[in-house]
């Protein structure tokens, strides 16, 4: 008997997301929540590896999250830089199964939505999949051993980016959206597979 498909929300509130409705559903908050069908735990990502075992998820999600952990830290426990972000993309690769889905929406330059929120540490070009992408990611230079491939990155709607159905409509209302009001597009949504 086949086991239940496990997806997992990071930065998640109290409003985890399971674009691909797999059977369970798990959290990772700074706060600690508590919704029913929903396994949580409690973490800082910026500070803290995912809090579950290697190769347990499915599908790992973050929505309007990886902009707020930043690219360095000054450890005050070493007094060396850390690289947080690099960090987290390794801990990703890592909780992924063989084949897993990373699905990540995030606001990314030059929107102004990428600038806007104080709290927006870490910003996200067109290019910056290409450091965990590929057979030469270029992240491997600053620390990042895992390896993940491109399936989609693409300017996104938001509110049309909730699921991972690429359908013509979709398709056809990005294009559109590219053209006539390409201010509108102000998240960029990538989609990769864990190569294992």
């Amino acid at each position: 008997m086949a086991s239940n498909r496990k997806a997992l929300d990071l930065g998640c509130n109290n409003r985890p997301r399971n674009p691909f409705q797999y059977e369970e559903l798990y959290g990772v908050d700074l706060m600690q929540n508590q919704i029913e069908g929903v396994v949580y735990a409690q973490a800082n990502l910026a500070l803290e590896p995912i809090p579950f075992p290697d190769n347990y998820f499915d599908a790992v999600t973050a929505f309007d999250f990886i902009e707020h952990v930043p690219r360095q830290l000054l450890s005050l426990e070493t007094g060396k830089i850390r690289l947080p972000f690099v960090e987290l993309m390794n801990e990703i690769w890592r909780v992924l199964k063989p084949d897993g889905t990373f699905y990540a929406v995030t606001p990314a330059y030059p929107s102004p939505a990428a600038f806007q929120d104080p709290t927006h540490v870490n910003i996200i070009t067109v290019e910056t999949h290409n450091y965990f992408c590929g057979d030469e990611c270029m992240g491997a230079m600053y620390g990042f051993t895992g390896k993940f491939e491109k399936l989609r990155v693409e300017w996104v709607v938001f509110k049309k980016a909730l699921t991972p159905e690429k359908t013509l409509f979709t398709d056809l209302y990005h294009l559109h959206k590219r053209i006539f009001n390409p201010r509108r597009l102000s998240h960029l949504l990538w989609q990769f597979k864990a190569v294992k």
